[in-house]
């Protein structure tokens, strides 16, 4: 099974409910939250017209990154009919995506943002507003009890929402080991995982990760075929 094929079958599955900071959010295996008592769906790091960007560069990539992430989103949106869409940073591969996307990416996007409000995170690959695309670009927003940003926070931040590391996590037993994309939390602050198709990851147990979770509560969730898995950080793996 290929990555995409993967990634279309795991957003089939089923949404787990955890507690972060106080209240309920839906880990859902397309690598988004959803916040009910919000109507907030937030997913982070979508990379939109990486392939693009590196075509720019001279180096090619399959072509189907922007419309197999839109069509990922567009089935998180028909799942929770959310009031509010935040994209927390790096939602385009560089500065230039907005603007060079194609029309009729750009109409997919407009027919998702239509009739709802849409917060662009500012992130490192897109510093600036996207170009003609409309939404409320922001450095940082409150919502409930949370705090969304791009990059965690080097200092403790209970309600903290980031994404940037791409967390994945290692698990092995019987002799194999599975790799996969995870939310990473301790109850108390979150790090997402990217939810763009043609990203990597980094797993949670690297040091980028270090002193970011109180170390006896936090868990990855992690995403399966079919479900998501929670496993604390101490029963994972390296690599």
């Amino acid at each position: 099974m290929n990555a995409l094929a993967r990634r279309l079958r795991q957003s089939e599955g089923e949404a787990l409910s955890v507690v972060l900071t106080g209240e309920e959010v839906r880990c859902d295996p397309s690598g988004a939250i959803f916040a009910p008592a919000h109507g907030l769906l937030v997913v982070s790091d979508l990379h939109l017209e990486k392939g693009a960007a590196f075509a720019r560069r001279g180096m090619m990539m399959p072509p189907y990154d922007t419309a197999a992430t839109l069509a990922l989103l567009s089935a998180a949106i028909e799942r929770y009919r959310p009031a509010r869409v935040l994209c927390l940073g790096d939602s385009f591969h560089d500065r230039h995506g907005a603007a060079l996307m194609p029309a009729a990416f750009r109409e997919m996007l407009s027919a998702l943002m239509s009739g709802r409000d849409w917060i662009w995170v500012s992130g490192n690959h897109d510093p600036e507003p996207p170009a003609f695309i409309g939404g409320t670009t922001v450095e940082e927003v409150a919502i409930g009890p949370w705090f969304f940003r791009h990059e965690p926070s080097a200092r403790p931040r209970p309600g903290e929402v980031a994404g940037h590391l791409h967390p994945v996590a290692r698990v092995t037993g019987n002799g194999r080991s599975t790799r996969g994309a995870c939310f990473a939390t301790d109850g108390d602050r979150m790090v997402m995982p990217s939810f763009g198709v043609t990203t990597g990851g980094l797993n949670v147990l690297d040091r980028a990760f270090h002193g970011l979770f109180e170390t006896a509560r936090a868990r990855a969730y992690v995403i399966g075929l079919s479900r998501i898995y929670p496993i604390a950080f101490r029963s994972l793996c390296q690599g």
